[in-house]
């Protein structure tokens, strides 16, 4: 029943959240800085894509479909006279994972920011990732800490020469992540897998993310290295492109728009002074501090998650 309520306290807070006190207009200078943002080619991912560039960063443009981002390019250029850098990265591929940390590697020494922002929600059962990994927790979960496990090394540096002595991990959750914790039986394809549903992956998955972020946070705070976990809020996005029927109706009068709403969390845990002190925190809407289900601050939870990821890239 624990689990419920906080689940029932953080809808009434996240789903119907206060007018924001912060705004992008804050947002200092980011000259010199560099970015990458996950699924940078559309929703909010796109959307700070812009504002970042806006304020003098240097962005990649994290997507797996190199035509999709040549769109999206497109359209940032138009709206801020500035060109995002295509970084092609498939996060349900490891193989590519690792491709596309090995190509911002060779191409910058600096990385202030980095969004995990891209995501998979409730897809088709039968969807797996490259190496046979459910794709909501392959994609979600362990394609987002194989990127930043091979870019931990340029974070660390870029931390000693930063003003606030800190690069960041922004790593996107969900309210979803109330709902269920990790059973390992179900993180590849089999049996016990088949009896599960797309929104207990999905959970699941989201709050793998919690766990991952707080467990980054544990391990890499003495190298200055700020992980934030953050619920973005019900943002109207093509996130939502595979719910259908009663559940999209039901769920439909609870989103709200990408501008302004959904930039909000992103923009303030990544660019706003005072998040250099929020390692290891959860953010909510809209750009507040919030309180996660309470067992993925667990560190033996963290510790087994950890363990299990780095078991899955060992060979790679």
């Amino acid at each position: 029943m624990g689990v419920f309520w906080d689940f029932v306290k953080s809808m009434a807070s996240e789903t119907f959240p206060p007018k924001p006190k912060w705004n992008p207009d804050k947002i200092p200078s980011l000259e010199g800085k560099v970015f990458i943002v996950t699924g940078g080619n559309s929703g909010i991912g796109l959307e700070i894509t812009k504002i970042l560039l806006s304020k003098g960063g240097k962005v990649y443009m994290a997507s797996r479909s190199a035509e999709k981002a040549k769109g999206a390019i497109s359209e940032v250029e138009k709206a801020t006279g500035k060109t995002p850098d295509f970084l092609k990265l498939d996060l349900a591929d490891l193989e590519s994972v690792k491709s596309a940390a090995e190509e911002f590697n060779s191409k910058e020494t600096r990385l202030d920011v980095l969004y995990n922002s891209a995501g998979v929600m409730i897809p088709p059962m039968n969807e797996l990732t490259k190496q046979g990994y459910d794709l909501q927790f392959g994609t979600n979960v362990l394609g987002h800490f194989y990127f930043t496990k091979l870019l931990l090394p340029t974070l660390t540096n870029t931390a000693a020469l930063t003003p606030d002595g800190s690069a960041r991990v922004i790593t996107i959750s969900s309210g979803a992540h109330h709902l269920h914790g990790i059973d390992y039986n179900i993180l590849k394809d089999g049996e016990a897998r088949s009896k599960s549903d797309p929104q207990a992956l999905y959970a699941q998955s989201k709050y793998g993310d919690v766990v991952f972020a707080r467990e980054l946070a544990r391990r890499y705070g003495d190298k200055k290295i700020v992980s934030i976990s953050l619920n973005p809020g019900n943002i109207n996005t093509n996130l939502q492109r595979n719910v259908t029927g009663f559940q999209k109706k039901m769920i439909g009068f609870m989103l709200y728009p990408v501008l302004p709403y959904g930039v909000t969390t992103h923009l303030w845990a990544g660019t706003a002074p005072e998040a250099a002190e929020f390692n290891g925190k959860f953010l909510i809407p809209w750009a507040r501090l919030g309180a996660p289900r309470k067992d993925t601050q667990d560190p033996k939870i963290g510790e087994k998650l950890w363990n299990w990821l780095e078991e899955q890239v060992a060979d790679l």
